[in-house]
């Protein structure tokens, strides 16, 4: 029985050219002119400690290479929030995934979402989506800091923090390594294979093309508007 669903964004519940096309962009373009006019803020100077030397270099060769480093998530999630505070930025999600979001949540199942961007970027994208503010619908939010998504032990830890038996959480995501480190820590998996979006199948794990089919594979509501 199925009592949590964590899930990831990119691939999954957001298109991945949302982030590779215009999170990313946007972030690198506004880089200089933020450490500019906020270099020296509390939050943003610790970051910038946190890289040490040449951090703008660093910086943007981490961008360049998309490096899931977490002072780099830190400090775009600081950026993208202008750009969600002042309309330039709205979220995206497929169609499909408020509903079930609400349906789920509405169905007393706990929440979660586990991706590479910061905690603050997860709920700028869910706090700002084209759906409104859904970031109530969760209970927590996982990045980097409880480990990489392809280490079985990060997802143990998400697990024993939602306080539930791994078999009773469904790790939800494109990409098959990190379903395959969720099902080694005991989660149950289920490949997100959004059409036209770039996924792979892999044969290897549950699969479905959007959320309502997730919702019939497993049982769960299924929100239809």
């Amino acid at each position: 029985m199925i009592r949590a669903i964590v899930t990831d964004i990119e691939g999954t519940t957001s298109a991945i050219a949302f982030v590779k096309e215009t999170l990313f962009p946007f972030a690198e373009a506004a880089l200089d002119g933020f450490l500019d006019a906020h270099g020296h803020d509390q939050e943003v100077a610790a970051i910038l400690a946190e890289i040490g030397d040449n951090p703008r270099e660093k910086l943007r060769g981490w961008m360049a290479a998309d490096e899931k480093v977490t002072a780099l998530k830190s400090l775009q999630g600081l950026i993208w929030a202008a750009g969600f505070a002042d309309g330039r930025l709205v979220g995206h999600l497929w169609p499909d995934v408020a509903p079930c979001l609400r349906a789920w949540h509405a169905g007393g199942l706990t929440l979660a979402v586990y991706s590479s961007g910061s905690v603050g970027a997860q709920k700028l994208l869910f706090g700002h989506s084209v759906a409104g503010d859904l970031t109530p619908l969760f209970r927590a939010f996982f990045d980097t800091r409880i480990g990489a998504k392809r280490d079985a032990g990060a997802h143990a830890a998400i697990a024993a923090t939602l306080g539930l038996p791994p078999p009773e959480i469904l790790f939800l995501s494109d990409v098959v390594e990190e379903l395959d480190a969720a099902r080694a820590a005991g989660l149950a998996t289920c490949q997100v294979v959004r059409a036209g979006d770039g996924t792979h199948p892999a044969g290897t794990h549950a699969e479905a093309p959007d959320f309502p089919a997730v919702a019939g594979h497993f049982g769960l509501p299924a929100g239809l508007g």
